[in-house]
């Protein structure tokens, strides 16, 4: 019930059901009972990287939590923040997908779809409801659609829009349920009180401008050497990443899944160097510039079509708003194997067929 249970994370891919529950909508992302009503399979948004939220209070893994708990505190206070970021055990748990055995990527909050989704709150009375947090979630082969089996729960609930008309609207008939969460307190979002680091929209930081300035003890070694990790084709994923990252929208994660993929594999230390950064300055994907970090000629050729890509689907990119991350045209820019076409980023398919019912099986120690 404190803003503070939210500990702040960084990385990916990981998943946002906050939307989730009818089956209307231009993508289906129903949250359906299985046959016994004890988990939900909800379609949820798969988010590939950037910057996401955990409640404390519902790590479902419990040697997980108790090291969360030993690192932040039983409120999350030690870990709460912007400069705080990933010193959570859960953060790591998730990043290196070890929270659930089995699972592809786990469920959490990010701000990733508030600029085209929005935020809301309506107040429901007693019902089950799907408690998604940390749920264990898996690739169902739809482009940025994964399924979650999230736990249910039979009681107050809030959910994460506005309904025009509760009394009607809160329960959603057949074996439908919301994704929701119940705070006393009426708040289940975190506190939105100062600019997040690499989210898109007005809670993002801004981008860079040539006021902000480096802190002194950076490592911008370390920042830079995060920034020449090549993935596919040779290509620095840092870079195309943040070309996409902060101005991306609902309308293109298939676009930045791709443009962020190889940052898995890159050094932690600068990774992590590089969100401290970006934490102390106030600012959305500028730690390139900020230490005066330079992409290889495969990664400007690869920028340069990202941004291109961006404009077809109707988003503004960095280039265009600071002149930063631009590119440049090259005779052979990223071909449609290793990057979604501007087609694909419109049109996110959904699944075709749901799973037969079965909750993913948790381990021991997540019970």
């Amino acid at each position: 019930m404190e803003p503070t249970n939210f500990v702040w994370c960084k990385g990916g891919p990981y998943a946002l059901c906050y939307y989730s529950g009818p089956s209307t909508g231009s993508e289906d992302l129903s949250c359906t009972l299985t046959p016994d009503g004890r988990y939900a399979n909800c379609n949820c948004f798969e988010v590939p990287w950037g910057a996401y939220f955990v409640d404390i209070n519902a790590i479902l893994n419990y040697k997980v939590y108790k090291a969360t708990v030993k690192t932040c505190g039983a409120d999350g206070s030690g870990c709460s923040g912007a400069a705080n970021v990933n010193k959570a055990p859960v953060c790591q748990a998730i990043n290196q997908k070890k929270l659930i055995p089995g699972a592809d990527l786990i469920s959490t909050f990010s701000l990733d779809c508030v600029p085209s989704n929005g935020l809301g709150l309506t107040n429901c009375g007693q019902a089950p409801y799907a408690g998604c947090m940390t749920a264990p979630c898996k690739k169902t082969g739809a482009k940025g659609i994964v399924q979650c089996s999230c736990p249910v729960y039979d009681g107050l609930y809030q959910v994460g829009t506005t309904l025009d008309d509760p009394a009607t609207e809160c329960t959603l008939g057949g074996d439908l349920v919301w994704s929701a969460a119940f705070n006393p307190d009426g708040a289940t979002t975190p506190p939105l009180t100062a600019c997040i680091p690499d989210a898109p929209g007005a809670n993002g930081c801004p981008l860079f401008n040539d006021t902000m300035t480096v802190p002194a003890g950076t490592d911008c070694k370390a920042i830079c050497d995060a920034y020449s990790c090549k993935g596919k084709g040779g290509i620095e994923s840092a870079y195309t990443c943040d070309a996409t990252l902060c101005t991306g929208q609902c309308n293109d994660r298939n676009l930045t899944s791709v443009a962020c993929s190889g940052l898995t594999s890159c050094p932690a230390k600068g990774i992590l160097a590089i969100a401290k950064l970006e934490a102390a300055v106030g600012c959305s994907c500028c730690a390139s510039q900020l230490c005066g970090c330079a992409p290889n000629d495969k990664t400007n050729t690869a920028i340069f079509d990202l941004n291109a890509r961006q404009r077809t689907v109707g988003i503004t990119p960095q280039c265009d708003v600071n002149d930063t991350l631009c590119g440049k045209k090259g005779a052979a820019p990223m071909t449609t194997s290793s990057m979604t076409t501007a087609s694909e980023a419109r049109a996110v398919s959904v699944p075709s067929q749901r799973s037969n019912g079965a909750p993913i099986l948790l381990h021991p120690e997540s019970l």
